[in-house]
């Protein structure tokens, strides 16, 4: 049976963490967490809280929540126990993969569907793989990039944060004391394997912001948050085609056709690396110079404007372009 399309939620869907006491964020505060406890907030708080509002550490059962949406291929973006548009999107994503009445909310059918009563977070031993390909901070500028090697991780803490899909604040706030040297034994969050499967049609929703992928039965297997293009720089319409997957690309700068970067009026190539323009991958639509890609920045997903491409996190563009093959296309949803 054809799976029905998402369709966009108003922001009276998207719902304001509780404002109650957080107990301690520690890994067996996260792992003992009742996302249980979130109900009442989200069945009942009529509107989004902005986050000047909400409250101002991370609560234990929203990285519960999130670690569980994770794994179930809904991803939330940053696992970070913030409340958020990206979590009711994952929420709404996994209530049609399951078949419940999508809604964006967290209710006992979802809770139902999600919990699984394992531990969410486990532990990791920092090796010299780790710390071995750190690199002096990355400049903004377009053409102090250019003369990098490569574009890598400027930290441990940033490094192992995006291996484990989480936030560096999150990841420091459940290990205090670390300085996530080699032989250090920390917690991270256990999201789980990557999805396998093959994916034959891409859905770019610039409303809900939000990327989905089918397989060859119609049934939505992986969903993912997304900067789909801004203002002033429109993402495509209509249908295209994927034509490639660069993992580690290159990035060839050229305002003459993309955009104007600072003061560079010259064509530049900018080298690979997971903080390059357009991240750890680059999967090359028919649309010339569009394609889906993940970003340097990943806690700023569906926050800021792209130059009309489709921005992911770089585990999430990582993980759906080992999915994907030439051919497949990719609908922009308006």
């Amino acid at each position: 049976m054809r799976t029905a399309p998402l369709m966009s939620f108003g922001l009276a869907m998207l719902l304001a963490t509780p404002a109650m006491a957080q107990p301690a964020l520690t890994a067996d505060a996260i792992n003992a967490a009742d996302i249980g406890t979130l109900l009442y907030a989200a069945l009942n708080v009529p509107a989004w809280t902005p986050a000047s509002q909400r409250v101002a550490t991370p609560d234990p059962a929203m990285v519960r929540l999130q670690i569980l949406l994770d794994r179930a291929g809904v991803s939330p973006g940053v696992i970070d126990g913030y409340d958020g548009d990206n979590v009711r999107k994952a929420i709404f994503a996994f209530e049609t993969m399951r078949g419940l009445a999508a809604d964006g909310q967290l209710d006992d059918d979802v809770l139902g569907a999600l919990e699984s009563g394992d531990q969410v977070i486990g532990t990791y031993d920092v090796t010299d793989e780790d710390v071995a390909d750190i690199v002096p901070p990355i400049p903004s500028d377009y053409a102090e990039m250019a003369q990098r090697d490569f574009l890598g991780y400027t930290g441990v803490r940033e490094a192992l944060g995006e291996r484990f899909h989480m936030a560096e604040s999150l990841l420091t706030a459940i290990n205090p004391g670390s300085g996530f040297a080699v032989g250090d034994t920390i917690f991270v969050a256990a999201y789980g394997p990557d999805l396998e499967g093959e994916v034959v049609r891409i859905e770019a929703d610039k409303t809900l912001r939000q990327v989905r992928a089918y397989d060859a039965e119609d049934r939505l297997i992986a969903a993912y948050p997304a900067t789909i293009g801004s203002e002033d720089n429109p993402s495509p319409t209509g249908t295209h085609i994927v034509e490639a997957v660069a993992p580690m690309p290159n990035y060839t700068y050229n305002p003459s056709i993309n955009f104007q970067q600072g003061e560079n009026t010259s064509v530049l190539t900018i080298p690979p690396g997971p903080n390059g323009p357009v991240g750890s991958m680059w999967i090359d639509l028919s649309e010339p110079t569009y394609g889906i890609h993940g970003t340097p920045e990943p806690s700023k997903i569906d926050k800021t404007g792209s130059h009309g491409c489709i921005r992911l996190t770089n585990w999430d563009a990582n993980e759906l372009a080992a999915m994907v093959t030439p051919g497949v296309p990719v609908v922009f949803l308006d």
